[in-house]
């Protein structure tokens, strides 16, 4: 993934991926795979976590896009978080020296050489690779295509000399997202016809390079690292023809892409989202797996946390997590979390979202729990009422629930039957008897294993937004969000038709089209530029099931927004 930018999704693309999504899925449980010494290195290797952002940047040096310099005690932290394998992207671009020898810089060189060193040194399976070059030059390939090749022979040619004596534990990966657009190129055979040329280039050079390089664990992308069927079998197709015993496909996954970005009114978990994840790896596991080549998803994650890990639900994300992590370990497929520095900090070595964390650490060996929702919202004035929550038991048991270390009685407090858990009015009043708007408690559900699953319980009243004026380029709306959250916006033009970017949808995408502050609704630049000067109506949706509504008028850069 490139720092902080969504991949470009046409709007057909999507209409493929929803129709996609509501076919018949297969997910019943894989026979085992061929039980290979690869099949066998590959388990071994999970979990696994992406170094993203540091060698990789593209810039001067590896704190380009804004990371600390890469130290021996990340890497031994990290190890210490129960990874087993890491991924160290590496993008060359700026250190290789000009034709016709390309030399790679040895102060690079052996700075690679020095962090991959500490990962092996860590115990960790260790995957170096050319990463970003993907798009910064191997995509001319078609229209320059000798010195392309000859570029990248000579960097691999020297990658592979320089550590052909390293032990086993480290592996190759031809190329990182391997696209030819960028270049230009349209046609997907020409496309997949460019890649062959490289992977088989590669494979050639590495294992010619002798020592250990000769059985050396290679991993091979898929065009664009894509998991569609098409690519996945081109790619499969290659490989079987070299006979070779250490290869490893690999593919990345960042979910269902409305909910990864919400847009289009994906804000939740729901079936969807999750029958993209089953049938996804169905046929990643029926293409790769079953046929005795292991799969690594060299990363995953969400589209959204590129820009803030807020843009999807905690509870929502969470259940993304716990499912995605079980079914891939169902599938015997290893994966490698991508972490820009969103989510283990580089300097303080500790979780930005401790929560996020377990509950994707419990998922390496068996399910959690989780909720049809976190969230329980009690309105501020009304009259008190139980509130009704889903348990997605995925099973385990109930064993209690907490408040601050109180445990809460059943039929006094809730009543559970079955998966239907109903938290009790006077306990609710109780707790949020401050009068506090926000947060009022945690109320912590423990289960006979997995994950806790808390519950936020949560006074508001319906947000109030204000008049406001302003431009294209800075324009807020005064929001006294009055304990609430909001979950997505959207937007139509008074006299009919869908407003902003993406207007095959009246949902826009969270952060790109809009941003919830501490006492303001940011519209983003990006919104204006493709709306239409004229009236425009808003309607927010909050988490409580409040929705607000709000106008906006644009004529040239000047906007003026009025209250409902």
């Amino acid at each position: 993934m490139k720092k902080r930018s969504v991949k470009p999704i046409a709007a057909l693309a999507l209409a493929a991926v929803l129709l996609f999504s509501l076919l018949p899925i297969s997910s019943t449980a894989s026979a085992s795979a061929p039980q290979s010494a690869m099949q066998s290195y590959v388990e071994a290797m999970q979990p696994g976590w992406n170094l993203g952002n540091s060698l990789d940047a593209v810039g001067a040096d590896e704190t380009a896009w804004g990371n600390p310099r890469v130290t021996k005690e990340l890497i031994q932290k990290i190890a210490a978080q129960g990874y087993k394998s890491i991924r160290i992207p590496v993008t060359w671009d700026a250190h290789i020296g000009g034709a016709p020898n390309y030399t790679i810089d040895a102060a690079y060189m052996n700075r690679v050489k020095e962090v991959t060193q500490w990962a092996l040194d860590a115990n960790l399976y260790v995957m170096i690779n050319v990463h970003h070059d993907s798009w910064v030059w191997l995509s001319k390939m078609e229209n320059n295509h000798d010195q392309t090749l000859a570029r990248y022979n000579a960097a691999w040619t020297q990658i592979a000399n320089a550590f052909k004596n390293s032990p086993n534990k480290l592996m190759f990966e031809s190329v990182n997202e391997p696209r030819f657009t960028d270049g230009g190129t349209t046609d997907e055979g020409k496309q997949q016809a460019l890649l062959n040329e490289l992977n088989n280039s590669f494979r050639n050079i590495v294992r010619s390079s002798g020592s250990g390089n000769t059985t050396r664990p290679l991993v091979i992308s898929t065009l664009e690292a894509s998991p569609s069927q098409e690519r996945m079998t081109a790619t499969y197709n290659e490989i079987s023809k070299w006979n070779d015993k250490n290869i490893i496909a690999t593919v990345h996954y960042y979910g269902f892409w409305p909910f990864s970005v919400n847009i289009a009114g994906y804000t939740t978990f729901n079936q969807e989202v999750q029958n993209d994840i089953t049938t996804t790896f169905d046929n990643v596991y029926n293409t790769f797996v079953a046929k005795g080549i292991p799969v690594i998803v060299g990363e995953y994650g969400l589209l959204g946390f590129d820009k803030n890990t807020g843009v999807i639900e905690q509870g929502e994300k969470l259940k993304f997590f716990e499912f995605f992590g079980q079914y891939l370990k169902q599938k015997q497929i290893a994966t490698m979390l991508w972490d820009n520095g969103q989510h283990f900090s580089r300097t303080q070595h500790t979780w930005s979202d401790a929560d996020l964390f377990n509950m994707i650490k419990t998922s390496w060996s068996g399910r959690s729990a989780t909720a049809s929702s976190d969230l329980i919202y009690v309105k501020k004035g009304a009259a008190a009422q139980d509130k009704n929550v889903t348990l997605n038991l995925n099973g385990r048991t109930l064993s209690s629930l907490t408040v601050n270390g109180t445990t809460l009685q059943s039929g006094t407090d809730y009543t559970l039957s079955g998966s239907n858990l109903t938290f009790k009015a006077s306990r609710l009043s109780q707790l949020t008897s401050s009068g506090n708007l926000g947060k009022s408690a945690v109320i912590t559900a423990k289960f006979n294993g997995g994950a806790d699953w808390k519950f936020n319980v949560v006074l508001y009243q319906t947000p109030k937004l204000s008049n406001a004026s302003g431009t294209t380029s800075s324009f807020s709306i005064p929001t006294a969000f009055n304990g609430d959250q909001l979950a997505t916006m959207e937007a139509v033009y008074a006299s009919g038709g869908n407003a902003g970017p993406q207007n095959w949808t009246s949902f826009k995408e969270f952060e790109t089209a809009f941003s919830p502050t501490g006492n303001a609704i940011k519209l983003q630049p990006a919104f204006f530029n493709e709306t239409n000067n004229g009236t425009v109506k808003l309607t927010f949706h909050f988490w409580s099931g409040e929705k607000v509504t709000y106008t906006i008028n644009k004529n040239g850069s000047n906007v003026t927004g009025t209250a409902s």
